[in-house]
């Protein structure tokens, strides 16, 4: 091969398809099919189940702020039905102050979800932006080979 590439350099390449393209088989490009849809596959179940990550922290946010807000509620009745009945407690004053500090614990600990439940969806987020990416790139790929697989046949 080198000796017939060194001939057609000296007659001007004129004879230059002496170098053949290389062929490929026709059975390859169920091949390259199969490896990138496998791949692409796996990039698609990440991406939903990143989905559905971020749908659950969600929920789950939500459900401890309401549960926060029931406990508040139940507080806040107690209080006013302790100041209406007028009971007679070892110290009223302290039992009160108690559960209006219960109420603010409660309250940071709602607010300490939200910035938590951020900062999570975030993390999932960028995640699944590079998940998209990833996919987007290997769909573009997959196009491309099976064009140029395309040409050859």
């Amino acid at each position: 091969m080198e000796n017939e590439i060194k001939e057609a350099l000296k007659k001007g390449f004129s004879e230059i398809s002496l170098v053949k393209k290389p062929e490929i088989p026709s059975n390859l490009g169920g091949t390259f099919d199969e490896i990138g849809k496998s791949k692409i596959d796996a990039l698609k179940n990440s991406i939903e189940e990143i989905h559905e990550m971020i749908r659950g922290r969600e929920r789950l946010s939500r459900k401890i702020h309401e549960e926060g807000e029931i406990i508040k509620t139940e507080i806040k009745g107690y209080l006013t039905e302790n100041e209406r009945l007028q009971i007679a407690l070892s110290d009223p004053s302290r039992e009160k102050n108690d559960l209006r500090h219960k109420k603010i614990e409660i309250s940071e600990l709602q607010m300490n979800e939200k910035i938590g439940c951020w900062k999570d969806i975030a993390l999932l987020k960028k995640e699944l932006r590079e998940y998209e990416r990833e996919l987007l790139e290997k769909e573009e790929r997959l196009k491309m080979f099976n064009k140029i697989l395309e040409e050859e046949d």
